[in-house]
């Protein structure tokens, strides 16, 4: 192949002044000797420019591979014409990797800003498969994002974005198209309302990215907008029986009682239960709107559960003597951390422990107990279930899905008379929900009541 190029060459040199000598030789316009001598020197210089052509033609080759490699340059052309080419290539090549470099460098730069957004980003491919998600993305949704992505609301708007997204489109490589948004409510992996804006990307990303979703989760404003409604209501309800009760004690003792001290003693205790009551109300209304607030907010500490159960066991004998109850704790050994926020846990656990020793049976037993999870009930990822069996009355089956409603109430007037909010379980179960865990309560009248807690191991 080589060969038969040097030859064209040798050819495309020494053709025409070749021909050009044989046809003075035939006309008689140079002798044969002369003519002859000439074709010999002008075919050795056009063999000798057509080798060096070869050569030059090689070393070009061999610097735009090396530079293509990033290799230095070995070799520099022979023939000056060749040579400028060859630095011409080389300047090139340099501001082609200079440009490079530079887009590199704003594509991390990209790539960081990205990762580093705290709204879940997910950008889209043409088929609508997920060509990239941020870590926020990652992190909030994990494996529910494709049922994310399926939900009606938020897959309108994708198709939307889809289908207008050339319809405006300069080709200037920009944002172009209309961003379409949506309001969300979604239910995994935990409760949130979030608002989607869908952007179309015309012409598509370098990349392969057709369109970007930007999810902006606005569970908090929603969360205080009810807390505020929620609290208000309420309270209003809940705070009305014992202002009542106290505005009457008052009036009592300003008019009729204002004489008779005994009455005035008894009077006097019945308003401090009842302000105790109200006291409580509030510090249960106010604990569950913070942890509300957090809810759709994973917690990342590690709990030792065996620890804050046998802590919290110590500071509960006061109020197991009281009722006399024994508390039964059982705590496996090499039980697992698990993730969570100790003090919210510690207040599932205490929560339980009240509802356990305040309904259940004076003189009776209250099993805590702390085991690693096992069986069909439970998820199959590691985790730890925390269990609290009571042997009171028991809970008819028809009330059951409704005990973590806010002030659900089986017997209201026993609940009231041993100080209950109605709230306890409510507060259990936002929390319960904010460690992505997993709350069942199991009853039989007669017999007592089981509540258990799954929580997934650290």
């Amino acid at each position: 192949m080589r060969a038969g190029s040097t030859l064209l060459t040798v050819l495309a040199i020494a053709g025409a002044p070749v021909l050009a000598l044989l046809v003075l030789a035939a006309t008689g316009g140079a002798t044969p000797l002369g003519a002859t001598a000439a074709i010999g020197l002008t075919l050795l210089v056009a063999v000798a420019l057509a080798l060096l052509w070869a050569r030059d033609l090689d070393v070009l080759s061999e610097t735009v591979r090396r530079l293509g490699e990033d290799q230095p340059i070995s070799e520099t052309p022979a023939l000056p014409g060749v040579e400028r080419v060859g630095r011409a290539i080389e300047r090139l090549s340099r501001r082609l990797a200079e440009r490079s470099a530079v887009m590199e460098r704003l594509r991390r730069a990209d790539a960081a800003i990205v990762e580093l957004l705290p709204d879940p980003l997910i950008v889209l491919a043409a088929d609508r498969s997920v060509h990239r998600a941020n870590s926020a993305a990652q992190a909030t949704f994990g494996a529910d994002m494709a049922a994310v992505l399926r939900h009606p609301g938020l897959r309108g708007a994708i198709d939307r974005a889809f289908s207008q997204g050339t319809s405006q489109g300069t080709g200037q490589g920009t944002v172009q198209g209309t961003v379409q948004t949506a309001e969300l409510s979604l239910s995994a992996p935990v409760a949130r309302e979030v608002h989607a804006t869908v952007v179309p990307m015309e012409p598509p990303r370098a990349d392969g990215g057709r369109v970007v979703v930007v999810l902006s989760d606005r569970s908090r404003e929603r969360a205080v907008e009810r807390m505020r409604a929620d609290f208000i209501a309420n309270a209003s309800h809940e705070l009305r029986t014992p202002l009542a009760s106290l505005m009457g004690f008052i009036e009592t003792l300003r008019g009729p009682a204002a004489d008779d001290p005994p009455a005035q003693q008894r009077f006097l205790g019945i308003m401090a239960e009842q302000a105790a009551r109200m006291n409580r109300l509030i510090d249960d209304l106010l604990s569950l709107s913070r942890i509300e607030l957090v809810e759709h907010q994973a917690p990342a500490g590690r709990v030792d559960l065996a620890e804050l159960l046998r802590g919290l066991a110590a500071g509960f004998e006061p109020r197991l003597a009281e009722r006399r109850v024994t508390l039964d704790l059982a705590v496996a050994t090499g039980l697992p951390p698990v993730l969570g926020d100790a003090d919210q846990l510690a207040q599932v656990a205490q929560n339980l422990l009240d509802n356990a020793v305040k309904y259940g049976r004076e003189g009776g037993t209250v099993r805590l107990v702390a085991e690693p999870a096992a069986g069909p009930r439970w998820p199959a990822r590691p985790g730890v279930v925390v269990t609290v069996v009571d042997q009171g009355h028991g809970i008819p089956r028809e009330h059951l899905p409704r005990l973590t409603e806010r002030f659900y109430r089986v017997d209201t007037g026993r609940s009231r008379a041993v100080g209950g909010t109605g709230l306890g379980l409510a507060i259990v179960k936002h929390i319960v929900n904010r460690h992505r865990g997993q709350l069942a309560i199991d009853s039989d009248e007669g017999v007592g009541t089981t509540v258990s807690v799954w929580l997934p191991a650290a």
